[in-house]
């Protein structure tokens, strides 16, 4: 997760990569994720590297000339300039340099699938992938099981997926369940759809209803929160009976919840007091 005192520098990186990617076919975006992991592995598994590279007391062009004698020709020269860059940017702690890599990883991945014209399928697949952890939290507890090794945990993803999702979307999950900085599964689907609906300038928000919503109604709805929030706002709605009605609704940190249980547990809790 970047420290907020980073953000500057992760838009930063996300200028130059765009820059750098910018005539790369999806084929060639594929395999550069793969090699932006795989540094982003190496930065998070080697402490004094990190450190030595995180160092923002040293000179930039030090840093970058650092990496790139330790990549070789080990990597291709995307890869090469897109190390060099984020090396050289300040960020607040070494840990953000090397979750910052990651990130560009799956951006690679996204721009591949844009490409491809199936970002929007790779954002769904990835939603519902979600939604499953939701209703079935054994499943987010092995996903999340640091004594777990990236082969059981690789092997319990295809168990689930089975071919059900697309090649990129299935890399995309490979990522979030094989890094080095181990984190929530859940935490890093979120960021993946928040980097899905910011390459389409655009933000999601998460409803969940107790029963299907009409498309008339998903976009009145949509329109609404567009309205209030100032930027073009997407659903994604997912059906949980035991709300009883109304809707809860995430955007970011904030939650709205509207949900006729939620109201029924503040009405005890009123009386009650």
């Amino acid at each position: 997760m970047i420290h907020a005192a980073s953000r500057a520098a992760l838009d930063e990186l996300r200028r130059q990569f765009d820059v750098v990617v910018g005539s790369a076919s999806a084929e060639e975006l594929i395999a550069l994720s793969g090699e932006l992991h795989s540094i982003g592995n190496l930065l998070a598994s080697q402490p004094q590297l990190r450190r030595a590279l995180g160092d923002a007391s040293t000179v930039a062009e030090t840093r970058s000339d650092l990496i790139s004698s330790l990549l070789g020709l080990q990597v291709t020269g995307r890869a090469n300039d897109v190390a060099r860059a984020a090396v050289a940017l300040r960020w607040s702690s070494p840990w953000d340099l090397a979750d910052a890599i990651e990130l560009t990883a799956d951006e690679a991945l996204l721009i591949a699938a844009e490409k491809q014209g199936t970002l929007d399928e790779v954002e769904d697949e990835l939603f519902r992938f979600e939604r499953v952890l939701d209703a079935e939290g054994t499943l987010t507890t092995l996903f999340d099981d640091a004594t777990a090794t990236v082969a059981r945990r690789s092997d319990l993803l295809g168990s689930v997926i089975g071919g059900k999702v697309s090649a990129i979307t299935q890399q995309l999950l490979e990522h979030a369940i094989g890094t080095t900085r181990k984190r929530s599964i859940v935490l890093a689907i979120d960021d993946l759809l928040e980097s899905a609906a910011r390459r389409q300038d655009r933000s999601i928000a998460r409803v969940t209803s107790a029963v299907p919503l009409a498309e008339a109604q998903q976009t009145r709805l949509a329109e609404t929160l567009s309205g209030i929030y100032g930027k073009q706002i997407s659903l994604r709605v997912a059906i949980d009976s035991s709300i009883r009605g109304g809707l809860i609704i995430k955007l970011g940190d904030e939650v709205i919840d509207g949900s006729v249980a939620h109201k029924l547990t503040a009405a005890r809790a009123a009386l009650a007091s």
